[in-house]
């Protein structure tokens, strides 16, 4: 077996990179979660609104005819039996196989945070499904997605989906945080790997990577 060993400048240079990139880590470490805070008002949609809390007052659709026939709905479904009949990606947007009372199955984008549940573990009672509209177009032209959310059962209807999610809908505080933090780090790393490796070439601890000319020109006289 043949073992590769990175040269000590490199090792030395990429170690003080880390290093360094915890600077900056821990800076959004400390502002970040503050700012989460604004982020999620930003992106709280009002009771009523598409993506928002289905009050009393909002429709309850028991079948596809209920979702053709108004404007706005809500659904009701069985504790959390809208996030366990199939689910898939289009258009970047997260969609579940949801059952209506009747026992069709439509594809719906959801606003979880938008969903009220009568009983507080979640896993019994009903949930009540945001306020919601019809955005018609052919599900069956993404074949991939169509695959994910028929995996088990078909859908009754692809010629449109439910749009429960509206201006709403938003990442978890923790990608939130550490996505931006990981690429800060990575980022310093690169940055900073070079930058380290230059100075200690220029004051003669590091060989080049690449020889100024006037030492290329003094090597070959």
């Amino acid at each position: 077996m043949r073992y590769y060993h990175l040269r000590f400048d490199i090792w030395l240079c990429l170690l003080l990179s880390v290093g360094l990139s915890f600077i900056p880590a821990k800076i959004l470490e400390n502002t970040l979660p503050k700012s989460y805070d604004t982020y999620v008002e930003e992106h709280k949609v009002a009771e009523g609104e598409i993506g928002g809390e289905a009050s009393e007052t909002i429709y309850q659709a028991q079948n596809v005819e209920d979702l053709l026939n108004h404007e706005t709905f809500t659904i009701v479904s069985k504790g959390i039996q809208y996030r366990n009949r199939g689910a898939g990606y289009h258009n970047n947007r997260y969609m579940y196989a949801v059952t209506l009372p009747s026992g069709e199955r439509v594809a719906a984008c959801i606003n979880n945070e938008s969903v009220k549940n009568t009983d507080e573990t979640k896993y019994s009672g009903d949930s009540i499904l945001p306020v919601g509209r019809i955005v018609y177009e052919d599900l069956t032209k993404d074949e991939y997605f169509i695959a994910q959310i028929e995996h088990s059962e078909k859908l009754s209807r692809t010629d449109f989906y439910i749009d429960m999610l509206g201006e709403g809908g938003k990442i978890s505080k923790q990608d939130y945080t550490e996505n931006p933090i990981m690429f800060a780090q990575i980022l310093t790393v690169i940055i900073a790997f070079p930058i380290f490796h230059a100075i200690g070439s220029k004051i003669g601890i590091f060989p080049y990577f690449f020889p100024p000319k006037e030492i290329q020109k003094s090597e070959w006289e």
